[in-house]
């Protein structure tokens, strides 16, 4: 992989993160037209989306805070609470990538361009319906998390986008435009951070000969500030309620993306 290369994989990676149009998606579109596959595609995955990760992290420094001091009352507050709902949300996802970990690795390949066309075309659809439902500024509840945690879990898949499948849940169940967009944010921290945190202990980094130090370097930075922007606008997106402008964006990529690649 060229500089050049992994400078732009991770300016889709850090915009398409956050907006609701599938960063896993874009990321296998584009690795198929520069050509890039093999094991060397999954590791450049990987450090991008902790990189995203690190967006998150600078974006909601003092809600992560104010969190931990609140769990550190070690008593059932309302920071707690948050807390466990968040723990709540992991579950669907944890059981996905326990079971079918293997399956999952093999979609990003960067071969598998017309599945991931047809599912940007259910993300379409899924930003799509979030037209026909208001806000009912309702805050989430346990119940709420875990069916948000589902549809995070559908989000393995490249081309389902996790922010748009996760805020359109939210918004469908009648959650508060805001609270669900920073839920929606929070609650992939901790499965992302792990990923990389077993990937890095069993010294799968060390076998990606072929991606260059560099190459991964550029690839982070670029995926890093471009999620910073990334963030902040899709929650001033969330709060005016344009998500349907995404729909037919997913909608017009998915459709030349099976039709042409």
């Amino acid at each position: 992989m060229e500089w050049f290369e992994a400078l732009i994989l991770g300016l889709i990676q850090g915009l398409t993160e956050f907006l609701p149009v599938s960063s896993s998606g874009h990321l296998e579109i584009g690795k198929a037209l520069f050509k890039i596959s093999g094991e060397d595609n999954l590791y450049f995955t990987i450090v991008v989306h902790g990189a995203t990760v690190l967006s998150t992290i600078v974006v909601f420094w003092n809600e992560i805070i104010k969190l931990g001091k609140g769990a550190l009352q070690f008593k059932l507050n309302e920071e707690t609470h948050y807390i466990l709902k968040i723990g709540i949300s992991m579950i669907p996802v944890l059981i996905v990538g326990l079971l079918f970990k293997d399956q999952i690795k093999s979609l990003f390949s960067g071969t598998n361009i017309n599945f991931v066309g047809y599912m940007l075309l259910i993300t379409a659809c899924l930003l799509a319906f979030t037209y026909f439902f208001k806000s009912r500024k309702r805050k989430i509840r346990y119940l709420d998390a875990f069916i948000i945690g589902i549809a995070q879990a559908f989000a393995v898949l490249p081309g389902i986008s996790r922010s748009g499948a996760t805020i359109a849940t939210g918004l469908m169940l009648g959650n508060d435009k805001e609270e669900i967009a920073k839920f929606s944010f929070l609650m992939v921290l901790i499965p992302i951070l792990g990923e990389n945190f077993l990937d890095l202990l069993s010294g799968s980094f060390a076998n990606a000969g072929g991606l260059s130090i560099s190459a991964m370097l550029i690839g982070f930075l670029s995926a890093f500030i471009s999620g910073l922007i990334a963030c902040k606008l899709m929650i001033k997106i969330v709060k005016k309620g344009k998500l349907i402008w995404f729909a037919l964006y997913c909608g017009i990529v998915g459709i030349i993306t099976i039709a042409v690649l």
